[in-house]
This record gives C-alpha cells, sequence and structure tokens, in this order.
C-alpha cells in the first residue's frame, strides 16, 4: 500500500494543476529560483555555525566540558556517558548520530545507556543550525530569548527523556 502513495499523490497533483489551469513547470521554476535565492543568502550563517562546532569538537573543548558536566548530569539521573551526547546535539546532528553509533556499539541497544541516548538523539534538534537558517531568512538580528529557550526546552526534554527510560 505505502509503495503507492508517491505515484497516487503525482497523479493527484497533476489532475489538480490541470482542473485549475495552473502552468505547473512554471511553478516548479519559480520555486527552484527562490530557493537558490534562499541558499545564496543563508549559505553565510551555515558555513559559520559549521566552522564553529568543527573548532568546538576539534580544539578537545567538547570532550572537556563534557567531563566536567557528567557529575551534574549524573546527579539528574543522566548517565555521565551522555554528556557530550547532549552537548553535541544542539550543535550538530551528524556528530550526534556518530556518538549515538559509537555510544551504541560500547553499550548495546537494550541497555539504560544505549535507550537513553537514542531518546536524546532522537528527541533534540539542532538549535544552532535552524537558528542560523530561520533567524537569517527573517533578517533578525536581535534574538533575545530564542536561542537559550531553545536550548532549556531542549535540556529539559533530555532529562525527561532520560527519566521516563528509567522507569520504562
Amino acid at each position: 500500500m505505502s509503495a503507492y502513495i508517491l505515484p497516487v499523490l503525482l497523479v493527484v497533483l497533476i489532475a489538480l494543476s490541470l482542473v485549475k489551469r495552473v502552468k505547473v513547470y512554471d511553478c516548479f521554476l519559480g520555486g527552484a529560483k527562490d530557493g537558490l535565492s534562499l541558499a545564496l543568502t543563508v549559505f553565510p550563517y551555515i558555513a559559520a555555525v559549521f566552522v564553529a562546532i568543527e573548532l568546538f569538537r576539534a580544539s578537545g573543548l567538547s570532550s572537556y566540558t563534557a567531563k566536567l558536566l557528567a557529575r551534574p548530569f549524573s546527579f539528574l539521573g543522566i548517565p555521565p556517558e551522555l554528556a557530550e551526547l547532549m552537548l553535541l546535539t544542539p550543535l550538530s546532528g551528524n556528530g550526534a548520530i556518530a556518538l549515538l553509533e559509537k555510544l551504541i556499539a560500547e553499550h548495546g541497544a537494550d541497555s539504560y545507556i544505549g535507550r537513553c541516548a537514542s531518546v536524546v538523539a532522537g528527541a533534540s534538534e539542532t538549535i544552532f543550525y535552524i537558528s542560523a537558517v530561520y533567524f537569517s531568512k527573517c533578517n533578525v538580528k536581535r534574538l533575545r530569548y530564542a536561542i537559550p529557550v531553545a536550548l532549556f526546552s531542549s535540556f529539559f526534554g533530555m532529562v525527561v527523556g532520560c527519566a521516563l527510560c528509567r522507569v520504562m
């Protein structure tokens, strides 16, 4: 059944465009043009975020900070092994997935650490990347509380997720 969803969707879209007499190709070209201009506008912000993330990881600051935060995280019921994952997840989705893979290989998928790591990686977002894309397009200059609230919400969700993994 799921193999037919895309073809049926395409047929329905083409039929609707024929009924409404929409020039599909012209609309497609307009959307592609807008997408390219968006990519050019957002690229400097994304490049800056990627450079900062790589510097954070390559300098060893992420592992040092994770070691410092391991004890407070364990007080909250979060395994100390997840400290670096919790620091990396708001910064880099690919880095978080690589670290998740390492944690699951070391501790197993059914272990408490493996379950918590999966919840942390799956339930949070790359806050700085999304903020760079969104705020650069909206031309927002003063972020005010957007980033701190997003980081707090993500951290709170990680703590609650690990607590739920402990209970379940």
